[in-house]
């Protein structure tokens, strides 16, 4: 075969491959578009719930005109109650959706396919003006924020530790994060329950798979890839926000026992832990549940470093409990109040 054939082939196969790479990322766009018409028609259609009611659950309107508390937050508010009894600080009380198990083809962690940035931008425009709502409708009321300085003064990677009490309460520190001088510069990702990423549906579902989210995974191979993407993140200058009591409780306003995951991610990355604290009161406005929509006052204390020269357990240990004592200490002067528990007496000696 003489060379002008060759060439002739090779420039047709390269065409053909330009082509199809070509049809490949329009395929992308287009799913990324087709999502992006569902959310946007279910902002301008859909009320803003913290969660779909179904009608046994949802608050009614007494002969008063009172509304009365829906049955399903009562409930939750009396598995609470069972809960701090029975030591189970760490187990959720609201039913989560059926957990789909994460595998590693099915997760983009540091965003780097185009459907994923796409599905970034989208999304994370669509969560400012959904956060806006909220803040506009009284859904979610921020009263105060102390301490933004100690977050500004952040220049490396961080992890932000919070109290887990409501599923807006991760779009409070997000407010506090675009309101720092460091929010031009970095990144504020968020880590999230497993089924929260594979299984939840509608609007906040779009958000936990696309809003910089970092779900963890019973499948050890996606674990893996999880961790080196926290390593990457932090090392970067990013800020990873996460719940070191890995239970939402609603409306709690204990700090609940802390688990030593997010002070591993911080000895491992040598990064500081800045332990943020949300404190509540009640507002005048009533919500559709028939409960008192809460006033927040966000808390943002100064970073808590890494120890040189320390065992990676004693440094998480270290972490752990000074978070812990911040956290307590700010309760107690908040509420007035010695922070205690109810949990059993022959439970707490076995935690």
């Amino acid at each position: 075969m003489d060379t002008k054939k060759l060439l002739a082939i090779s420039k047709k196969a390269r065409q053909e491959r330009k082509q199809e790479k070509e049809k490949r990322r329009q395929e992308k766009l287009q799913v990324a578009e087709n999502e992006e018409e569902i959310v946007e028609e279910m902002l301008k259609n859909q009320p803003i719930k913290v969660k779909e009611k179904q009608e046994t659950g949802s608050a009614s309107e007494g002969n008063d005109g009172q509304i009365e508390k829906a049955q399903d937050r009562l409930e939750v508010l009396k598995k609470i109650e069972e809960f701090e009894r029975e030591g189970k600080f760490d187990v959720d009380v609201e039913e989560d959706p059926p957990t789909i198990v994460l595998t590693p083809e099915n997760i983009d962690y540091l965003r780097e396919k185009m459907s994923s940035k796409i599905k970034r931008i989208f999304a994370n425009e669509m969560g400012e003006r959904f956060l806006d709502n909220l803040l506009k409708n009284n859904k979610l009321i921020i009263k105060q924020v102390n301490g933004i300085e100690n977050l500004n003064k952040v220049k490396t990677g961080a992890l932000i530790t919070c109290n887990h009490f409501n599923p807006f309460d991760c779009f409070t520190v997000e407010k506090v994060f675009r309101m720092s001088e460091n929010e031009k510069d970095k990144r504020l990702y968020k880590v999230i329950r497993e089924g929260n990423y594979t299984n939840f549906p509608g609007l906040y579902g779009f958000f936990f798979r696309n809003c910089d989210t970092l779900p963890l995974s019973s499948n050890k191979r996606t674990m893996v890839n999880f961790m080196k993407a926290v390593d990457t993140i932090l090392q970067k200058g990013d800020y990873i926000l996460i719940y070191p009591e890995q239970s939402m409780w609603w409306n709690y306003r204990k700090p609940k026992p802390l688990k030593k995951g997010a002070y591993r991610f911080a000895v491992k990355s040598n990064v500081p832990i800045v332990p943020c604290f949300i404190t509540m009161q009640d507002s005048n406005i009533v919500d559709d549940d028939g409960f008192k929509v809460q006033e927040y006052t966000i808390h943002i204390e100064k970073p808590i470093y890494p120890k040189e020269g320390v065992s990676q357990g004693d440094n998480m240990d270290y972490l752990l409990e000074e978070n812990y004592r911040i956290w307590k200490n700010i309760y107690e002067a908040t509420y007035q109040t010695k922070l205690e528990y109810t949990t059993k007496e022959e439970v707490r000696a076995q935690m």
